[in-house]
């Protein structure tokens, strides 16, 4: 509890505070902007916290984090684009409410949604991570073994609609992953007689390459886009007014925020996800599902509700078994990595003020949200339609290779992201998500170990890799794994003879 407590006062500090509270304008402006999603802004901040106390960073990167999300609510209802996958479902009501002159109120109503599916995510990652921290204890070789097949079975759920592609870029990730001394045994692999490359390659610098690099180079050659915005009407009084109707439907946050905070707890699934299940569940239980798609709050608030609180739910199995479920929770999983914090039981017991003032800090980026937002939303649009891509592309090249090399002062680290960043282009062209990637570069080495430590430890014993398939948690972990990986199958099997019935009726 002292350690917490203590934690906890560090994020108070006045230093701590004005360092989100730029966090949280950064990632505002990032959501907002078509192309920069929160796990390119977190990415390029990510080689800055470096030289910060742990705490300070992961503050940063936290606040970084919640703000985009929300963020991209702006262009959603401004000019019918999403800023991060995760505003999609927002798009459907919000831009039609801006159309109608009901632009301020669509604001308002998404920025009150945010902050209140926000809050109730961090308090579900407060109360929930430390008893799943401590079942980890309980976790040998054989178990993170299967924890790593259990999270790389979240690539049937990434790449449902082409699981050959994203198998193909999951063995990639592993295959990166071995670059380097092998975790056991010192074996040293595909360094092409390069020292530099003896400690593998650098996990930041490629998730900048992964993921910054295509994204500016598909700006650069769509550099005529343009998008038509919508004006925002300023009106006396409006906020009071709707905060009272966002209030006035408690059943459509509670119900959107527990969809968000569940569908962020599943690896694989995230923001992108949850908006549009919380938008379906809004629409099914409405009185009016007509009016859905027409200009309607009530769509507003479920899909920004449920997009922000997966925040708090994804970072659950992040914090305590090390499996990253969406792309940005990887990020900050690099960020635990630069400041030697490892996922785990350890990060609630050794590194308790660091683990909860983070989550604290989560707590107040999430309020900070409100009266930033409100104050910088409604001119957002103009920034978001008059941004060049002539200053942005070179301004994001910039940061990224900084920001590869500032890690390990290493030059090799920003040719590593630089050919990141050619493979992750051309992935892009292939429609390959770099997810998969992703997660088999972050949970190889995780996979190895337990391997080679459970046969050493089943060959110490008699059982051998029987030992494997006796130990309760790892047949559980194995009966999730299964099920993961066939759970994809199943629903698409059912979708299609849903839809041959409805093909059949008509």
């Amino acid at each position: 509890m002292n350690t917490a407590l203590t934690g906890i006062l560090q994020i108070l500090s006045p230093g701590v505070l004005l360092l989100m509270l730029g966090g949280t304008v950064i990632g505002l402006v990032a959501g907002a902007l078509p192309g920069i999603s929160a796990t390119m802004a977190v990415a390029l901040l990510v080689p800055f916290t470096f030289s910060m106390p742990a705490i300070s960073g992961l503050a940063l990167l936290g606040a970084i984090y919640m703000s985009a999300i929300y963020g991209g609510c702006f262009s959603a209802i401004l000019i019918n684009t999403p800023g991060t996958p995760s505003s999609i479902g927002t798009c459907f009501d919000g831009y039609p409410m801006a159309r109608q002159g009901r632009g301020q109120q669509a604001i308002i109503v998404a920025t009150v949604a945010s902050v209140l599916g926000g809050l109730f995510g961090v308090a579900a990652l407060a109360f929930l991570a430390p008893p799943l921290a401590n079942v980890a204890l309980k976790f040998g070789p054989p178990e993170y073994f299967w924890v790593a097949i259990f999270g790389l079975t979240i690539i049937a759920t990434l790449c449902s609609k082409s699981l050959i592609k994203g198998i193909m870029g999951g063995l990639l990730g592993l295959l990166i992953s071995t670059i380097g001394i092998a975790p056991i045994g010192g074996d040293v692999r595909f360094t092409f007689h390069t020292p530099a490359l003896q400690g593998g390659v650098e996990l930041v610098g490629t998730l900048i390459g992964l993921f910054c690099l295509p994204e500016v180079l598909s700006m650069i050659l769509d550099g005529s886009r343009t998008y038509e915005t919508v004006d925002v009407k300023q009106s006396k009084g409006v906020f009071g007014t709707t905060f009272r109707q966002v209030l006035a439907q408690p059943m459509n946050l509670l119900t959107s925020s527990v969809i968000g905070t569940v569908v962020g707890i599943i690896p694989g699934a995230g923001g992108s996800i949850a908006n549009l299940v919380a938008y379906n569940e809004a629409m099914r239980s409405s009185k009016h599902p007509e009016k859905f798609g027409t200009g309607i709050i009530d769509g507003v608030i479920a899909t920004e509700t449920a997009n922000n609180a997966t925040v708090g739910g994804g970072l659950i199995p992040l914090l305590t078994l090390g499996v990253p479920g969406t792309p940005v929770d990887a990020v900050i999983y690099a960020g635990l990595l630069i400041h030697g914090l490892r996922p785990g039981a350890e990060l609630f017991t050794r590194f308790a003020d660091v683990t909860y003032g983070f989550i604290f800090s989560l707590f107040v980026a999430t309020l900070m949200m409100l009266p930033v937002g409100l104050l910088l939303g409604t001119a957002l649009h103009k920034l978001v339609s008059k941004l060049s891509i002539r200053i942005l592309a070179p301004s994001i090249m910039f940061l990224s290779i900084i920001g590869s090399y500032a890690i390990r002062n290493n030059i090799m680290d920003v040719w590593v992201m630089l050919i990141c960043g050619v493979i992750g282009f051309m992935l892009k062209m292939l429609k390959v998500d770099p997810a998969p990637v992703v997660l088999g570069l972050i949970l190889g080495p995780l996979a190895e170990a337990g391997l080679v430590q459970g046969l050493l430890m089943g060959r110490a014993s008699g059982m051998g890799w029987r030992l494997f398939f006796t130990r309760p948690v790892s047949l559980l972990l194995l009966a999730m794994s299964v099920f993961s990986l066939v759970w994809p199958i199943i629903s698409a099997q059912v979708r299609k003879r849903r839809a041959k019935e409805v093909g059949t009726g008509a």
